[in-house]
């Protein structure tokens, strides 16, 4: 089995989906943004403050680089992970691509009350995450091998959804 990428705006459900994909799957789990704030010991909101975000999406790549040479993982990318294209040719040399699509209105009532959103913090509402989503919606597209609408969908239909179309 190709390895699994999935890709989307933050609070998409990457995390949520990738985590139930790999116990039905018997897929291991990679979760970026875990990994980097382990691996660099600090939250993503001090790695934004410290170092910024060109220093994060180093990070990224590297771990991707690093996973390339995986098998039977499914991966949670970051939400601006494919903003570089060096990452999405990365993801799409070792298996699939999936975009987990979902409205702003969605977004905004998962993600409302966190704040560990760094590119959120202080413009938390539903405009600004229109106006992020729209900017960064042509590269999710170009690196999609598939898109999946989440709006609505419990886990289950996601899941289902994703293993029937897109994984036979």
């Amino acid at each position: 089995m190709k390895n699994i990428y999935l890709i989307g705006f933050m609070g998409s459900g990457k995390t949520t989906i990738a985590t139930a994909l790999a116990e039905k799957l018997g897929l291991t789990e990679i979760e970026m943004d875990a990994w980097i704030v382990n691996k660099e010991g600090m939250s993503i909101n001090d790695i934004f403050a410290k170092f910024g975000e060109s220093y994060f999406r180093q990070v990224e790549t590297d771990l991707l680089r690093e996973l390339a040479g995986k098998e039977d993982i499914i991966v949670s990318c970051g939400g601006g992970a494919v903003l570089r294209e060096e990452n999405a040719a990365l993801m799409r040399q070792a298996g699939r691509i999936l975009l987990l699509k979902a409205k702003p209105e969605t977004i905004y009532e998962r993600v409302k009350d966190s704040t560990e959103r760094p590119l959120l913090n202080g413009n938390m509402n539903v405009d600004y995450i229109r106006g992020l989503m729209d900017a960064r919606q042509p590269r999710y597209l170009a690196a999609a091998d598939a898109v999946v609408v989440v709006d609505g969908k419990s886990v289950e239909e996601i899941c289902t959804e994703i293993h029937e179309k897109y994984m036979k």
